[in-house]
């Protein structure tokens, strides 16, 4: 049988790889104030009626909407100011508060305890999450 010989130098880096690999899923059960950048992802022309998709937490931020594009919102915690006109906005998650400049077709809130209001516009409006507030400013 062949001798075993160690190295000092491999046992020092499997040691740090294990104890790292250990550590992978601790932490509190709360989640850090600002988990995830905001994410606006377009088709490369964006134009009129090109989707707009918002999802971040923790988050404090200005969209623009242009004029008649569709904005989904997620996550959870965040405060948005919409500007422009939007053809229709669907916003999912919780605890989210979203100042609407206009919205001109459809309002859809799911999720829970978010806070949306809008300033003009006559948009079809379905709440289908819980504990949600709705407004006209």
């Amino acid at each position: 049988m062949p001798a075993v010989r160690l190295v000092p130098g491999l046992i020092a880096g499997l040691g740090a790889a294990a104890l790292t690999l250990s550590l992978v899923g601790c932490g509190s059960d709360t989640a850090p104030e600002n988990t995830a950048a905001p994410t606006t992802t377009t088709p490369a022309r964006a134009g009129a009626g090109s989707a707009l998709h918002y999802s971040s937490f923790g988050t404090e931020a200005d969209i623009d909407c242009g004029d008649g594009r569709a904005l989904d919102i997620s996550g959870s915690n965040n405060t948005l100011r919409v500007v422009g006109n939007c053809a229709s906005v669907s916003i999912t998650g919780a605890d989210n508060r979203v100042q609407l400049e206009r919205v001109t077709d459809a309002l859809e809130v799911g999720g829970l305890n978010n806070t949306v209001a809008y300033v003009d516009g006559e948009p079809d409006i379905v709440n289908s999450g819980t504990g949600n507030r709705i407004r006209r400013d």
